[in-house]
């Protein structure tokens, strides 16, 4: 009995030989991205240096791992490795590892990516939530979260409220925003970060500069030609935002 007994001591004081793993199932997103982003310059400029990759999604029971970068988002299976990684196929042949650090699920450097790191989402996401909207949710909310008020532009002097999930009030003419991330908006508006501002079925893209807590937002002219996709610049100035 004693000998057990210091055996099974022995065992848990290396870290519990007979343990399992920790579950990595969930939802993880980039918080470095999301500080550098807050920190301020470029958006695209701050999520890409400590991405690309913005949100992962890890089902356990079903050996899914999911990836969202802001534009694409892809789904592979994955297996736990002998030194407790994982190693996740999809396209065909490519693999990803990843593995639990601390309070940390990083992805591994390789041929394809940078090594990044994820912490668990605050909250879980709410029911056919689409892939990487618990990373937009915490951008949005690190990002431009609290009150604005308007100093220059119309509806001067008024208070604008930007929330996590993509609503906006206060501001004229708009009542759904979203920030480009990546893609086709990120192509089309080259040097300059951009938004989308909706009303009803109607919206367009604006050019923004955030410093700070400020946030100015100009038109986005388009230089391309009609059958070419567009090419915005930077117009004049139409709002001027002051963080309260």
């Amino acid at each position: 009995m004693r000998s057990l007994s210091a055996a099974l001591l022995f065992c848990a004081l290396l870290s519990g030989c007979a343990s399992p793993p920790s579950d990595p199932s969930g939802t993880w997103i980039n918080q470095a991205a999301i500080d550098a982003a807050t920190a301020g310059g470029n958006l695209r400029e701050a999520l890409l240096a400590y991405g690309p990759n913005l949100e992962w999604q890890i089902d356990s029971q079903h050996r899914l791992a999911s990836f969202s970068n802001g534009y694409e988002r892809d789904e592979g299976t994955f297996e736990r490795q002998a030194d407790g990684r994982l190693r996740v196929d999809y396209y065909g042949d490519v693999q990803e590892f990843l593995n639990l650090s601390g309070s940390e699920l990083v992805q591994a450097q390789s041929a394809t990516w940078p090594e990044q790191r994820f912490v668990r989402a605050p909250a879980a996401p709410a029911p056919l939530a689409p892939l990487g909207s618990s990373f937009e949710h915490a951008l949005y909310s690190a990002y431009l979260g609290g009150t604005w008020l308007i100093e220059e532009g119309l509806g001067e002097g008024g208070l604008v409220l930007f929330n996590a999930d993509g609503s906006v009030q206060g501001l004229p003419g708009a009542e759904r925003y979203a920030l480009c991330l990546a893609g086709d908006c990120a192509a089309m508006s080259g040097e300059f970060d951009s938004l989308w501002l909706q009303l009803g079925e109607q919206g367009q893209s604006w050019i923004f500069e955030r410093e700070g807590n400020q946030l100015r937002v100009f038109a986005a002219l388009n230089r391309a030609q009609i059958d070419e996709m567009p090419d915005f610049y930077k117009g004049q100035q139409r709002w001027l935002l002051k963080r309260r």
